[in-house]
């Protein structure tokens, strides 16, 4: 896991490396096949900061109010030893939680490393497991692989045990009115609880259990109605943890990627930052621009050289191995060649075209050209 270290230092030039967290475990998943995001992050890059050197800044990131709102409700919840969420599991839930012992592991004798961090994690998990007995683990730092490389995980979560099964809390600071929160902002809190999931279930294996002791029940703990007073509601995450399973298991090798890259390639901000980032090839398409730094840059990047990836993932993928889109018009109008391996796609895009020509009235080759 360690052997490509230097290089990834070397990418990320002075700059302190970022670490994955859920979210952006999630938005990786979404794009696989993206050897730049890929590398980028398995370097800790700040693509914020690369974008923004690019000049193509994006409009992510929450508010400030809003990290305060939800850094004050989740100092909330878990007051007095988690003394409110308990109270919550209890009796709006009505669990069977126990006495319960609380361990918080956001720092371990003072230290905030992440490797001390992650061995007490996996000590008192081993304890608890083994025992059975209800502990409360507030801030368990764990890890999961990224394209051959470990990220560490710091998760806003608590993970608790129910009749020997352990369950992952998710505290987001959105409202639930009258019984109701918003559909999207749901459905991510259920992508970044899965990746919890799946490094926990993954770290239960290690110590020699069986996986399946972390539930796929997730908890959602969010304010209720216009108040501060916090409510729970249960999410199933299986659909989550099988996409998140099957795609990370596509993402390329970072190692690799290196080893078709220049032995000098660097993000460091300068004058040959836009050229270093071009040498590493994007898989850009319109779904990036919700989940990535780097997605108005790429975007720019596509449309200057006509990839297909511009015009949609769904459209690449139908299009199989042609690149760009004077490619596939000429493929089309019979213009150029086609290759044997896309022999049966230029077919596919000359009775496309022919289709057009008839329902427009026109000639092929300008049917295939009209704008």
């Amino acid at each position: 896991m360690t052997e490509t270290a230097p290089e990834l230092d070397r990418l990320r030039g002075s700059a302190p490396p970022r670490n994955h967290d859920a979210r952006t475990i999630a938005a990786l998943t979404a794009n696989p096949g993206c050897a730049r995001r890929g590398l980028m992050d398995a370097a800790g890059v700040d693509k914020d900061a690369v974008a923004r050197a690019l000049g193509f800044p994006a409009p992510f990131g929450q508010s400030q109010f809003a990290i305060t709102r939800g850094n004050a409700f989740e100092a909330q919840v878990k007051a007095d030893g988690c003394a409110e969420l308990l109270t919550l599991l209890r009796d709006r839930m009505g669990l069977a939680v126990s006495e319960v012992a609380y361990d918080d592991l956001e720092v371990v004798a003072g230290n905030e490393g992440r490797e001390l961090r992650h061995t007490r994690t996996r000590r008192l998990l081993a304890q608890a497991l083994d025992s059975g007995e209800g502990t409360l683990f507030d801030h368990p730092l764990l890890r999961l692989e990224i394209g051959g490389q470990l990220a560490y995980l710091e998760p806003d979560v608590i993970a608790f045990q129910i009749e020997g099964r352990l369950h992952v809390i998710e505290i987001k600071s959105f409202a639930v009115v009258d019984g109701q929160a918003e559909p999207e902002q749901v459905a991510a809190a259920a992508r970044q609880s899965a990746v919890y999931v799946l490094a926990l279930r993954r770290l239960v294996a290690e110590l020699g259990h069986d996986p399946e002791r972390v539930s796929h029940e997730v908890f959602l703990v969010c304010p209720e109605n216009f108040s501060n007073r916090p409510t729970a509601t249960p999410l199933d995450v299986r659909p989550q943890l099988a996409v998140l399973e099957r795609q990370l298991a596509r993402l390329t090798r970072i190692d690799r990627i290196l080893d078709a890259l220049p032995g000098d390639l660097t993000f460091e901000p300068g004058e040959h930052l836009a050229d270093s980032v071009r040498t590493v090839e994007a898989r850009y398409a319109p779904e990036c621009m919700a989940g990535c730094e780097m997605a108005y840059f790429c975007r720019d990047e596509a449309r200057a050289c006509g990839a297909t990836g511009a015009l949609g993932r769904a459209v690449r993928d139908d299009l199989g191995g042609v690149d760009t889109i004077g490619t596939a018009l000429g493929l089309a109008d019979g213009s150029l060649s086609p290759s044997d391996d896309l022999a049966e796609t230029a077919e596919q895009l000359r009775a496309a075209a022919r289709l057009r020509a008839e329902a427009l009235g026109t000639g092929h080759r300008d049917a295939v050209t009209a704008r």
